[in-house]
């Protein structure tokens, strides 16, 4: 009884933002994951991607392979699916596929389209951490 109160209750605050968002995977777009991690603080990446595109081909694995790193391991990963979520792309001014916008909590320090460069994806999102 009491370890199912405590997982209610652990549930309940990662819901509420109480608790720091899971960080370094990625996952789609969520409105209340980004409000919660820039009310956090955290660094962020939100990674334009298109099924079709090869340079989103490319960046995956150099986001994943940066992100399981302890420089990035507070870093908010959020996809945005460039074919199915024009409303997002409004949002952010996306253009294009294979764009990457970094923030800071709820400034955007730098973004980037077409860049498959590890070392510059890297040198990107580092201006996420301040």
């Amino acid at each position: 009884m009491r370890l199912s109160i405590h997982l209610a209750i652990g549930m309940l605050a990662v819901l509420l933002g109480a608790m720091p968002v899971a960080a370094s995977t990625q996952a789609p777009f969520d409105q209340t994951v980004l409000t919660a991690a820039q009310t956090a603080g955290k660094p962020i990446l939100i990674a334009v991607h298109a099924p079709w595109c090869p340079v989103c081909a490319k960046q995956t694995p150099v986001i994943n392979a940066l992100a399981a790193t302890e420089d990035f391991k507070d870093l908010v990963i959020l996809t945005i699916d460039f074919d199915s979520q024009k409303d997002l792309l409004k949002t952010f001014g996306v253009q294009k596929q294979s764009t990457l916008i970094v923030m800071h909590g709820k400034a955007e320090r730098d973004r980037s389209t077409g860049v498959s460069d590890p070392d510059a994806i890297k040198t990107l999102l580092l201006k996420s951490k301040s």
